[in-house]
Formats: C-alpha cells, sequence, structure tokens
C-alpha cells in the first residue's frame, strides 16, 4: 500500500481565505455586514427558485432509487451492517444537527406565529398556532434530509462497490467529468467544496455559541463576554478532537452521550408542560404539513408580499430558501460520513432508514422543545414572538422560556451537555472526513493523521471567531450559507448523475 500523500493545497488554500476573511470581517465590520447583505438579497432573489426545485428534485430522486432496483444494492461484502440500527441511527442523526437543532427548536416557532404563510390574508389564533407548529417540521424534515441521504448513498455506493477510496467531491463527480477529475477542474470542486464546508460550520458555530454562553453565564453567575464565547468554541474543539482520535468508535460514543443528554433535557420539559397537548400539536402539525406539502415546497411569494418579514425579504426566501442552502452546505461532509459507517447496509437501508432516524430525532425534539414555548405563547405566559419581533436577542429569549421550567438552572446544565455534546459529535464526523480529504491517496479504512486532524479541528473554530466578533445578525449568518451553497449545489447535481449513471448497471 502506498504511502499517503497529503494535498497542501487543500490546507493552506482554505486556511489563507478564512484568515483573510475573518481578519476583514472584524476590521471593517460595518462595511462587511452591508456587503453580506446585499449578496444576500441578490442571490436569494435570483436564485429562490433554484433551491426550491432543487430540493423537490433530491426528495423525488432519493425515493425513486429507494425504491427502485438500486436500492437493493449492498454497500461492501460484509453479511450484516457493522452498526447496530440504534448505533447507527444515533450517529446519523447528531452527525447533522450540531446544537442548532436545539437552538431553532426552542424558538424558531416563534418568527412563524407572527408570519403569514401561503398568501394568507390574516389569520385566526388556530390558525397561527397550526403554522408556527407546522413550518418548523417542514423545515427539518423529509426535503433537507433527502439533501444528506442522496449523495450518502452515491459515496457509500462508490466507496463499497466501485471500491474508489479517494474521499472527495471530484473524485464522486469522475462518472461525468472524467479524467478532469485529476486536474484543475476537480481541484476548483474541491476547493469550493472544503471552503463551502468551513462557511457552513461557522454558521452553526455563530448561532448556537452565543446561547451556550449566556446558558453557562446564567447558571455559574459568571459575567459574559466574547472571551467566554471563544473559550466555548475552544473547549468543544478541545472534545471533538480527542474523539476523533479513537476513530468511528468515538462518534458512537459521542453520539449516544448526545442523544442521552437530549432525553434528560425532554424528560425536564415535559415535566413541566402538559405531555397530551404536544403529542396532539405535533400530529396535528405533521399532518397539517403532509396536507401542504407540495405548497410547501415550492411557495416562493412572487409578488412579495410577506417582504416585511424579513428586512426586504419574503417569506421563504428569509427561511425555506435559507434552511435549503444551509443543509447544502453542509453536504461536503455530513453525507461522506454516513457513507463510511454504512458498510454492510443496502442502498434502501440507508436511505429509508436515515429519513427514519432523522424525522423520528427532528420531529420529537421540535415536537418536544418547540411546542413548549408555543403553548406559553398562546396561554399568554410568555410573549415569545413579539419580543423577537421587536429585536430581542434570541438566547436570552430562549433562557425566558427555559426559566419557566420547575428547575430552570438543572435544566440550563442540561441544556449546556446537550448542545456540546451534539456539537462535538457533529463535528467529529467532519473533521474525520475532512481530515480524510486533504490527502491524494488516502488510506481504504479513510483513517487520517492526528495532525492533519488537528489542523481541521482548529480550521473550523476561526471563522465563527470572525463572524462573533463582527457581531453579525442571523440574516447575514444565514447569507453565509446560502452564498457558500451555490457552487455547491451544482456540484452535488454532477454527482447525483454520475451516481444514477454509473448504478445503472
Amino acid at each position: 500500500m502506498r504511502t499517503p500523500k497529503i494535498d497542501k493545497g487543500i490546507l493552506i488554500i482554505p486556511l489563507c481565505a478564512i484568515v483573510l476573511l475573518s481578519a476583514l470581517l472584524v476590521v471593517f465590520s460595518e462595511h462587511s455586514r452591508a456587503v453580506i447583505e446585499a449578496m444576500r438579497l441578490w442571490v436569494t432573489h435570483a436564485f429562490g427558485w433554484y433551491y426550491l426545485v432543487l430540493g423537490l428534485l433530491f426528495f423525488g430522486v432519493s425515493l425513486y432509487v429507494a425504491f427502485s432496483a438500486r436500492g437493493a444494492i449492498r454497500l461492501g461484502s460484509l453479511a450484516k451492517p457493522r452498526y447496530g440500527h440504534f448505533s447507527w441511527g444515533a450517529m446519523v442523526f447528531t452527525s447533522t444537527m450540531a446544537a442548532d437543532i436545539l437552538f431553532f427548536a426552542l424558538h424558531e416557532w416563534a418568527f412563524y406565529y407572527t408570519a403569514l404563510p401561503l398568501d394568507a390574508a390574516s389569520l385566526s389564533l388556530g390558525e397561527r398556532h397550526l403554522w408556527a407548529s407546522t413550518y418548523p417540521m417542514f423545515h427539518w424534515g423529509a426535503i433537507p434530509w433527502s439533501f444528506f441521504l442522496l449523495p450518502a448513498a452515491a459515496y457509500g455506493y462508490m466507496f463499497y462497490v466501485k471500491g474508489r477510496s479517494r474521499q472527495r467531491l471530484s473524485e464522486a463527480c469522475r462518472p461525468v467529468i472524467g479524467a478532469r477529475a485529476d486536474g484543475a477542474l476537480g481541484k476548483a470542486i474541491d476547493l469550493f467544496s472544503a471552503f463551502g464546508l468551513l462557511a457552513g460550520t461557522a454558521t452553526t458555530f455563530s448561532l448556537s455559541t452565543p446561547l451556550i454562553t449566556l446558558a453557562l453565564s446564567s447558571a455559574l453567575g459568571l459575567k459574559q463576554s466574547k472571551g467566554m464565547t471563544i473559550a466555548v468554541l475552544l473547549v468543544i474543539a478541545l472534545i471533538y478532537t480527542a474523539a476523533v482520535v479513537f476513530g468511528f468508535k468515538g462518534a458512537s460514543r459521542l453520539s449516544k452521550l448526545a442523544i442521552g443528554a437530549c432525553v434528560l433535557l425532554a424528560c425536564m420539559f415535559l415535566l413541566g408542560s402538559d405531555p397530551i397537548y404536544l403529542i396532539e400539536t405535533t400530529i396535528t402539525a405533521l399532518g397539517n404539513m403532509a396536507s401542504n406539502f407540495l405548497r410547501m415546497a415550492t411557495w416562493l411569494d412572487p409578488l412579495r408580499l410577506t417582504a416585511h418579514e424579513g428586512g426586504g425579504m419574503a417569506f421563504p426566501q428569509s427561511w425555506t430558501v435559507f434552511y435549503w442552502a444551509y443543509w447544502i452546505a453542509w453536504c461536503v461532509a455530513t453525507p461522506f460520513f454516513i457513507a463510511r459507517i454504512s458498510e454492510g447496509r443496502t442502498i434502501r437501508q440507508v436511505i429509508l432508514g436515515g429519513l427514519a432516524a432523522g424525522l423520528l430525532g427532528t420531529f420529537t425534539v421540535f415536537g418536544v422543545f418547540g411546542h413548549y414555548g408555543l403553548r406559553l405563547q398562546v396561554a399568554g405566559r410568555l410573549h415569545v414572538a413579539e419580543r423577537l419581533a421587536q429585536g430581542a436577542p434570541q438566547a436570552e429569549v430562549i433562557l425566558e422560556i427555559i426559566r419557566t421550567l420547575p428547575a430552570p438552572e438543572l435544566a440550563l446544565i442540561a441544556l449546556i451537555a446537550a448542545m456540546v455534546l451534539f456539537y462535538a459529535a457533529t463535528f467529529d464526523a467532519a473533521t474525520m472526513v475532512m481530515a480524510a480529504y486533504s490527502y491524494k491517496n488516502p488510506r481504504p479504512d479513510g483513517e487520517s493523521g492526528r495532525g492533519v486532524k488537528a489542523f481541521w479541528a482548529g480550521l473550523f473554530v476561526l471563522l465563527p471567531i470572525g463572524l462573533l466578533f463582527s457581531e453579525q445578525a442571523l440574516p447575514q449568518l444565514q447569507a453565509v450559507a446560502i452564498l457558500a451553497a451555490l457552487p455547491i449545489s451544482a456540484v452535488l447535481l454532477v454527482i447525483v448523475a454520475g451516481f444514477l449513471k454509473e448504478s445503472r448497471r
């Protein structure tokens, strides 16, 4: 076996780009916000339709592949899957969610509570309640999961059926672009993909880390500061760097710990709420989503009647387009990880099993945490939607929700633990993938040197620090993911086309 050779360009060019971008964000914070916002407005206006069509395409093709003859293709020669159903499902769920699922589950519904979806002129209390509970399920539902699972099936086919171990997007494009995967085109694909993932991870860290910092300062009586936020980022990086040394066994342990912490936190919310209300609201929301699925997946508000909801952008551009782009930006790493842990499974099991694990996890989280806060809103106990509409920081509003629980201090500690573990599990997976991404001729098992893993672990926290110091608001953070996803989405289309071409035989 040849000695693995590091591709220095994949390491140096993204590093220089991220350092430069972080410095520009900090030094020219006001100007950078204006530039990012202008780019976001242009991309969402010009390409919003493209993201929604892409979502329907990936969802439809993933179901077609799962139920076609391709679905019976087994990934590898193992008689049974390498990981059991629970371990595999837990890793699939936690490798994709990070702490964002807890962050958004606790308050995302409030943005929709004051909105007017699907061209409605006005909404009654019952209708506001219905759509506020439905849209989070949609934005974390089957379409975004297909962005991960269809490429995961393609990568698994590439690894375990075709025997190509080079873990890069350019390699997955080879069936379409041929030998150009080894040339300038392949290099450009890999560099854009690496930078896109860094933008996606930066958005993830920048959105949720302030909540951990605020919860920590509240629970321990410490003064909140940017220094504390950076310390939290570094601690999380140390945790997932330590875990990545142990390979997939470490990832499995982290995922189980993250699930356990999330279940503990959910039990605290259940004790402080009406479980029947949570169950009924969740079932009603799922039914509403099913009956309006195509309308929600294609609604673009062409007249921009809801433009006031997003600072000049309409509701679907502010939210649905952002979420589809956000999931696409993570497609550089997450599907590779899912593919690597799926040896011994069929393509059908990867797609349908991944959907089952992902949707069960996301619907449960939003059904418990999100609907707890929604109940406070409709009962008049806490005006979350109004506070957010007035510009209140999201982290502060979330803490107000948690303080209504019977044991708020314990809940804060559980929240911190769950968010840190979710972060660690997700970035552990991303670090393993990008470390393997750095080699021209990696080992067949995908293992990488510790120094390369440490390099990516550190690089993942650079841009978030720049975004935090430049105080980018939610719209600007959304823009980072939307912009990064545009070139990656084109590469994903080539990958899917190549997979369908190769697997046809």
